[in-house]
């Protein structure tokens, strides 16, 4: 069997900052940028992977989804526990600097040694999602 992850999603808030982090900050290219609704959906990815995507949903688009469950949503979204990724980097330190020096993106943990065998950071992007980078070794 040959399956690959071609998508995942993370919610967002405010589709300009969302593009601020990942296209202007990550330099992740944008490949769908499409609005139902009132209500913004952005697809992004890598430069040069064209099958692996991140599609940032609104919180509210799935009509299953009762208001209570959109409130809490936004609140694990606000202290950055509803949803992260992993991304990995061959320039760490490089990547940490210019994450840092953007208004976009939350420090959350400074390059390090984990005791589980990878040296990463870790930010929020501007909805509050969890971004850890891993250095590629």
């Amino acid at each position: 069997m040959d399956i690959s992850i071609h998508a995942s999603f993370l919610p967002h808030d405010d589709p300009e900052a969302s593009l601020a982090f990942y296209r202007d900050t990550l330099g992740f290219e944008v490949r769908k940028d499409v609005g139902y609704g009132g209500m913004r959906w952005l697809t992004v990815g890598p430069a040069g992977q064209p099958g692996t995507s991140i599609v940032l949903t609104p919180p509210a688009a799935d009509p299953g989804v009762t208001d209570d469950e959109r409130r809490m949503i936004t609140e694990m979204m606000a202290k950055g526990t509803y949803a992260g990724l992993l991304l990995a980097t061959d320039d760490l330190d490089g990547t940490f600097a210019r994450l840092q020096a953007s208004d976009s993106a939350e420090v959350v943990q400074e390059p390090a040694e984990q005791p589980y065998g990878v040296r990463d950071c870790a930010f929020r992007d501007p909805s509050g999602n969890l971004i850890r980078i891993q250095e590629l070794r």
